[in-house]
């Protein structure tokens, strides 16, 4: 099933531009959020991830060996469309997620938990999320955990914007 496209779609991708973000380098700040969301949500796979038009980009990505995925066949483009934790126990089990190629064929994804990162006008710019290969649920200071880490990433996304999109010294 293809993901909505939220209601604020040009305005949310018009920010996203300004953050200068998409196709730029790795760098150690967000590599450290997303290993820590992994370690602390005990998935193999963690991504701090931006939805762009056509595309979901990955900033930081542990544990998954794609740089990006198509906007339609993406989870993060889901999560998007709500301010709060998306989660998806088992995919298989889902409708929506159930033919996904991601889920039906290698790397065979399961569980997925996103929180979006919300700008500071409310605009949900990509996610922070973490995902496993087999079924499993959180526990409520795991999701805590979560959206705290995705605080922080939105925070040096706000660093980096007030610089003029350049990575921090």
């Amino acid at each position: 099933m293809k993901p909505p496209i939220p209601l604020n779609e040009h305005a949310r991708l018009e920010l996203l531009r300004q953050y200068n973000i998409l196709d730029t380098a790795a760098e150690p700040a967000f590599d450290e959020i997303a290993a820590r969301a992994a370690e602390v949500c005990q998935t193999p796979i963690s991504l701090l991830t931006f939805v762009d038009r056509d595309r979901v980009w990955f900033k930081s990505n542990t544990g998954l060996e794609l740089p990006e995925i198509p906007r339609d066949a993406s989870f993060c483009a889901h999560a998007i469309c709500q301010d709060e934790l998306y989660v998806t126990p088992d995919m298989l089990a889902d409708e929506r997620f159930s033919q996904n190629p991601l889920v039906t064929q290698k790397p065979h994804l399961r569980f997925y938990a996103g929180m979006p990162l919300l700008s500071p006008e409310g605009l949900a710019l990509g996610t922070l999320c973490v995902i496993d290969r087999q079924p499993r649920e959180l526990t409520p200071e795991q999701m805590d955990k979560l959206e705290e880490l995705a605080k922080g990433a939105v925070l040096l996304l706000e660093i980096r914007r007030a610089s003029g999109g350049r990575p921090r010294a």
